[in-house]
């Protein structure tokens, strides 16, 4: 990031090593000075999607995720949303507490948020019935202020399909998180579809999307086939290896098709 000028990049899709759950080679995370240079060429209106979990040591979880969250606010991002990755499976099973089964999705900005293309595929419950005057806001003094919807058009309907909650559930594990047998040589890579809802979320197609830790390359991948433009870091050798052959098949698909 040293070499990038400032205000360069639209939106980050990242997840950092977390606590000890991984070696990543014998690398050490620097996670202040990462996030210090993600403000400064992150554009304004621009985005950082970061997935992260806490490691449990002698019964107590570290709460790295949300010192991590308060630095982001600290420096000068807005904390947008606190979202969670609701995951299929799990490390293991606990005997003496409920079975850890999500990371945290924190959604992070620089100023206000420029690019919101909120996904809409949640199928409503009451599809094709009146919207109710009923569905009201209580207000901060005790009021009801009444439905807008409603106000505007009596016989309005509800949508079949409504904006997506903020808790995403995927599949994961071999054969789930990706297709790309070659992914799996990383330890820990999080789903395809994860980086591709977010990349759909907070850019738009030509923007540039970054991951400073691209491990397998599931951010550039799905960027790429997004038709977005994309730069991925990784200071471990044997990961880039791992990146690159991901990639490559994608690249050349798209010099055939030209």
């Amino acid at each position: 990031m040293s070499r990038m000028p400032n205000n360069f990049i639209d939106l980050t899709v990242t997840s950092p090593p977390y606590d000890n759950l991984r070696t990543y080679n014998g690398y050490d995370f620097d996670f202040e000075s990462i996030v210090k240079e993600l403000f400064r060429v992150t554009k304004k209106g621009g985005v950082v999607v970061w997935v992260v979990g806490d490691a449990t040591i002698n019964g107590s979880e570290t709460g790295t995720s949300f010192r991590q969250a308060l630095y982001f606010k600290e420096i000068g991002f807005n904390l947008f949303d606190t979202m969670i990755y609701y995951k299929s499976g799990m490390p293991f099973p606990e005997a003496t507490r409920y079975n850890p089964m999500f990371e945290y999705m924190f959604i992070v900005s620089k100023g206000k948020t420029k690019t919101i293309n909120l996904l809409t595929d949640k199928k409503n419950k009451y599809y094709g019935d009146k919207v109710a005057r009923e569905n009201s806001q209580r207000q901060i003094d005790g009021s009801i202020l009444e439905n807008t919807s409603w106000k505007k058009d009596k016989s309005k309907k509800i949508k079949k399909y409504g904006i997506r909650d903020n808790i995403w559930y995927y599949s994961t594990g071999r054969g789930n998180s990706s297709e790309d047998k070659i992914a799996f040589q990383h330890p820990a890579q999080f789903p395809e579809q994860l980086a591709a809802d977010h990349i759909y979320s907070w850019s738009n197609k030509s923007d540039l999307i970054y991951d400073p830790m691209a491990g397998s390359g599931t951010t550039i991948k799905m960027a790429h086939l997004l038709e977005r433009n994309w730069i991925g870091s990784e200071i471990s050798a044997d990961y880039c290896q791992i990146a690159e052959k991901r990639i490559k098949p994608y690249l050349m698909q798209q010099r055939l098709a030209l």
